[in-house]
Formats: C-alpha cells, structure tokens, sequence
C-alpha cells in the first residue's frame, strides 16, 4: 500500500499560546486540540504520517509544535515560522530551528496582514532568498483575489524557493466559478518549483452539504496545470470541523479523485508530501 500523508494539521493550546485570529466567533474551534485528538481520526482513514503547520506568526506556536513532533513519530514534519521582515533574523532562527530533524519549512499569516501586497516586499524577498539558500520550504497561504496573482512573482525573484499554495488559495467554490482564480493557478503553476495543496476545500465551499461534485472541477483543473505529481492532500483539521470535519474531508476527496489513475491518487494522497517536505 502507497503512504498516505495529511500534509495540512493544526494543533492548539489556548491556555498556552496566543492565537490572535482565533476568537469565540469561530465557535467549534475555539477550544484546544492536541495530538491525541487527532491520532485515532488518521489511524481510521489508513493515513500514515501528518505535516503539522503554523497556526500563528510566533516562536510559541513553532516550538509546541516542535515538541509535539518529538513525542508523536507519526508527526513527520514541521511547518514553522521565522520573521521575514528581518533578513538577519531570518537567517539565525533557521539556522536554530534547522537542528530539530523535523522541521521542513515556514509559513507566515500572509492573509492576515492588512498590507495585501506584504508577501513581496524586498525585505520580505530577501528573507526568502535565505530560506532556498537553507532548503527550506514556503507554505503561501496565497488566498484568492490578493495573493495568488503573487506567486509568480515570487518564483520570479526567488527562482530556487520551493512553494506550496496552501488551499488551493481558496477558489470561489460557493459561487461555482473559476475565472481569474484559475488563470492566476495556470500562471502559479509555470514555475516547476510551486505545489498545489488540496486543503481546507470544505470552509472554501462555506456550507454544510458539500460533496466531492463540488471539489472535483477545481481538483480536475489544477491536476491539469500542475499535474498530480504537484498536488498533495490536507485535511486542514481542525478548522476542517467548521465545515464537516476530517473523516468528511477525507471520504469526499477521496471520492473526488477516484477517476484518476492510481499512480496520480498516490501521488496527492502521500508521494508528492513525501518529495515535497523531504519526509
């Protein structure tokens, strides 16, 4: 059997870390939730290893998930963060962070800052160049219409940076459209360095009655530029509960990718997380 691999978690300790975005409003995922938690869920979907991703712009948040990843070996990797504003630092916290075995790559609440345009500063570019210089991995959590038309330009100015477009950026699923979302994915997927994740597609849709029919024209139309050799699967739990939760996830893209050929499921359901994120 192919490895299976969730390349998209979340772990969280309220009491223990800030997490400026998460408030009372979100309802369901405003609590904690820790390995455990999630352990059993993968376990019963046949999935074999996680890649645990920043939930805040903060060492905190980087070093439990670090400690999580030392205590859970099904944890394979590590999606951090370091401060792009400051090249420098930049460098050293990679150099720190480096030494744990399972830390892969960072990511940055790009979507979250006011500034839709903060991801290609020169300072912000410069800090990325140190991040390829490392072998490190960007997760871009490029959300449609202000980021994604950013990442070419980033694989532009950083040509030796390996990116993933967490969420697929996030297509206009509800209102059943492609348009500019799939010409600024045609243009992302030119560079061969830039990956497509299959993540947080239900919150995407934004109601509760989702199905695989509703995934399956975005998922066609992104294996088309990117083939499935770039394409990699997440369950975003647990934000994945607003919308479903993670055994949905998983049955309902499982479902939307069971006319693929079984080299290309393989692929987004575990080998491509593997050559991506060096697991």
């Amino acid at each position: 059997m192919a490895i299976r691999v969730d390349t998209h978690q979340h772990f969280w300790k309220l009491s223990e870390v800030a997490y400026p975005w998460l408030v009372p409003a979100y309802g369901v995922i405003y609590d904690t939730f820790e390995p455990h938690q999630l352990e059993a869920l993968m376990r019963a979907a046949g999935i074999d290893k996680t890649v645990v991703v920043q939930s805040a712009n903060s060492h905190a948040d980087t070093e439990s998930m670090l400690v999580h990843s030392d205590y859970n070996d099904w944890i394979a990797g590590v999606v951090g963060w370091v401060n792009l504003l400051d090249p420098d630092a930049t460098n050293s916290e990679l150099e720190m962070y480096k030494q744990h075995p399972k830390f892969r790559g960072m990511r940055h609440l790009i979507h979250e800052e006011a500034n839709p345009d903060w991801v290609v500063q020169d300072v912000v570019i410069e800090s990325l160049k140190v991040l390829a210089a490392h072998g490190l991995s960007f997760d871009v959590v490029a959300v449609f219409p202000n980021h994604l038309k950013h990442v070419p330009t980033l694989a532009e100015r950083v040509p030796d940076l390996k990116m993933v477009i967490d969420h697929l950026a996030k297509p206009p699923i509800k209102d059943k459209q492609m348009g500019a979302w799939a010409d600024q994915m045609r243009a992302a997927a030119e560079s061969p360095n830039v990956y497509a994740k299959v993540s947080g597609l239900n919150t995407a849709a934004d109601w509760a009655n989702w199905t695989a029919d509703d995934l399956r024209p975005y998922l066609d139309f992104t294996r088309e530029v990117f083939d499935a050799e770039r394409m990699m699967f997440g369950s975003d739990w647990p934000v994945s509960l607003l919308a479903g939760g993670f055994e949905k996830v998983w049955a309902e893209t499982n479902k939307a990718l069971s006319g693929y050929s079984q080299a290309d499921q393989d692929a987004i359901l575990g080998g491509t997380a593997v050559e991506f994120y060096r697991l």
